[in-house]
């Protein structure tokens, strides 16, 4: 997908990855389950580690949240494309 330029796609997987790994870290910190939420933020300060990020890694996850619409909003896909 990188290599064909299909970045909207990229963002996507960048997403799932980030959500994933924060879930996997909650999982392996707390002794509850993760909520179901593709939300970068809620799962980052729910697990203890949105405090202990810098203000750019803040902003990062701000930004790629955005990108998990694409998967559910289709007609939201132009737009995001467009940013």
């Amino acid at each position: 997908m990188y290599r064909t330029g299909r970045w909207l796609y990229v963002a996507f997987m960048c997403h799932q990855v980030i959500e994933k790994t924060l879930k996997a870290y909650w999982c392996g910190t707390r002794a509850d389950t993760p909520p179901y939420t593709h939300h970068h933020m809620r799962l980052a300060e729910g697990c203890g580690l949105y405090d202990k990020m810098s203000d750019g890694q803040k902003d990062f996850l701000d930004l790629v949240t955005n990108y998990n619409i694409e998967a559910r909003y289709p007609e939201d896909k132009e737009a995001l494309a467009r940013n």
